[in-house]
C-alpha cells in the first residue's frame, strides 16, 4: 500500500469514526487498523525525512556537495 493509499484509507476511518453512526465494537475495529495505518505512514515520513539531504555550499556560494538531513540544524 503506497503512503498516499493509508493516508486515505486512515482519513476514511476518521470520517467514518467522527460520525458516530458506527457501532461499537466496528469502531474499535476501525481504531485499531486506523492506529496501524497512522503508525505505516509515520514510518513512511520518518524513513523520507532521514534520506532528505540538503546542499552544502562553499565559501563561493557555490554547491560542494550534500549533507545528509540534521533535525536539529
Amino acid at each position: 500500500m503506497s503512503f498516499e493509499e493509508a493516508l486515505g484509507a486512515l482519513e476514511s476511518i476518521v470520517q467514518q469514526l467522527e460520525r458516530g453512526d458506527v457501532p461499537l465494537d466496528q469502531s474499535i475495529s476501525l481504531y485499531e487498523r486506523g492506529e496501524a495505518l497512522r503508525l505505516a505512514c509515520q514510518q513512511r515520513l520518518d524513513a523520507a525525512q532521514a534520506r532528505i539531504e540538503k546542499i552544502v555550499t562553499g565559501a563561493d556560494g557555490r554547491p560542494t556537495g550534500t549533507q545528509a538531513f540534521d533535525a536539529e540544524s
